[in-house]
């Protein structure tokens, strides 16, 4: 099995976020996929068939299978276009979110995705004990969103991984106005098995909606502070969330698994 590592949303590898990327002809069993993803050890290790006319794709977390991931998906696409069929624009995937589609755009590959539905909650003070900052706002959807002042309460925030998992949500997305870019945002995944996404694709469905209500714009230039960084480039769209980066190929792998370790699916 050949698994490609690729650095999303950064056009130089150590930067943006890692993803393994495994494209297969028929499904390995759901065991091994999660197998894999722990022996990986990245925040999502991406899982692709071709099933005659479009794509299916499956994310797996060290910590379970998730149903929606940016960077990876990004990553995909990227090993398709570049390296399975270069004369793809665009690639069609299959998923638990319904229908994704990237498009390449010169060297940016554009992913549509599902905009989160976000309802407003309390501001707790089990939310201030986690974070280290008490936050202006709070957000829920599929994972929690908390607005800090400024962005440099972001970049200096150390969440309390045991005080973190006992909030709501997935994730935990702390955000706030950017200075040099709209919004400055980390992402924390400690249910999940990650401490901290370098850079996440499906947190910024849930942040980028709130900063085009707060800013007035569809079009955004949005900041990942983690160590690694990244740069998303990012619009609205009525309920969708168009989200552009670069990707860099880091390695090609031959996984050494035996064929009778897969299931047909």
């Amino acid at each position: 099995m050949k698994c490609y590592v690729v650095d999303a949303f950064t056009e130089k590898i150590f930067k943006g976020n890692p993803a393994a990327v495994c494209i297969l002809d028929n499904w390995p069993s759901d065991t091994l996929m999660q197998q894999i993803a722990i022996e990986n050890n990245l925040s999502e290790t991406a899982f692709s068939v071709w099933n005659g006319h479009e794509y299916r794709l499956r994310w797996f977390t060290p910590g379970g299978e998730i149903d929606l991931c940016g960077h990876a998906t990004l990553a995909t696409a990227y090993v398709i276009m570049q390296h399975i069929d270069p004369d793809r624009k665009s690639v069609d995937f299959s998923t638990q979110s319904g229908l994704l589609t990237v498009t390449k755009k010169q060297d940016l590959f554009e992913m549509d995705m599902p905009a989160y539905h976000l309802t407003q909650i309390p501001v707790t003070e089990k939310m201030t004990e986690a974070i280290g900052f008490r936050p202006l706002e709070a957000w829920k959807g599929r994972d929690l969103v908390c607005i800090l002042e400024n962005e440099n309460q972001v970049i200096n925030a150390k969440p309390m991984e045991e005080k973190t998992k006992e909030l709501d949500g997935l994730l935990l997305h702390l955000t706030a106005k950017g200075n040099e870019y709209d919004c400055v945002t980390r992402s924390f995944a400690f249910k999940l098995g990650v401490a901290e996404d370098p850079v996440c694709g499906s947190g910024h469905c849930h942040v980028i909606p709130l900063w085009t209500v707060k800013l007035q714009k569809n079009d955004l230039c949005a900041y990942q502070a983690s160590k690694r960084s990244g740069i998303l480039y990012c619009r609205m769209a009525g309920e969708r969330v168009f989200i552009a980066g670069k990707a860099a190929l880091y390695s090609i792998n031959d996984l050494i698994i035996k064929e009778n370790n897969k299931e047909n699916k």
